[in-house]
């Protein structure tokens, strides 16, 4: 339901979070996260117009949290980047359906709702407080890319291979 922009968003920022106060360059946070560097600086520049993240040129520089993690909620990286768009009118443009949803889109509505609910209730500082009992969907952010081989390995896309005649 989340976009890969969001994905990438919530790993930069909670990498982010982590090692706050302290800045990062983009190539270490892309390194860190398995985010490709490029896609990793136009998510950081939504990041920075939303008022998520700050950059700092020059020695000691690199990107940083505006807020502190523990004052920083999931819903505000979301909204920085692709806010969630909740159901208002009928997405079929019916219009014997008015502002007055059917019970699907309703419904919809209603998961959307509890989503930004839970995204505004959760701090940054919360989840890196969560004990992890269980395997990880993904490696991060318990586990860092090492080698460059390894990050780049994950960030490009498998080549096609051809079928021999």
């Amino acid at each position: 339901m989340l976009s890969q922009t969001v994905e990438y968003a919530l790993r930069a920022v909670v990498h982010l979070a982590s090692m706050s106060p302290t800045a990062r360059t983009t190539e270490q946070i892309a390194q860190a996260t398995l985010v490709p560097r490029a896609y990793l600086s136009k998510v950081l520049q939504s990041l920075a117009r939303g008022g998520v993240v700050q950059s700092q040129r020059g020695l000691g520089g690199g990107v940083s949290l505006v807020k502190s993690p523990d004052q920083l909620t999931i819903l505000e990286v979301v909204n920085a980047v692709e806010p969630i768009q909740r159901i208002r009118t009928c997405p079929l443009g019916l219009p014997n359906h008015g502002t007055h949803l059917c019970p699907l889109h309703k419904r919809v509505d209603n998961a959307l709702a509890m989503m930004e609910q839970a995204f505004a209730s959760t701090t940054l500082a919360e989840v890196l407080a969560e004990p992890s009992r269980s395997i990880p969907l993904c490696r991060f952010p318990n586990e860092q890319v090492i080698d460059d081989s390894v990050a780049e390995k994950h960030s490009q896309p498998k080549a096609k291979s051809k079928a021999k005649a």
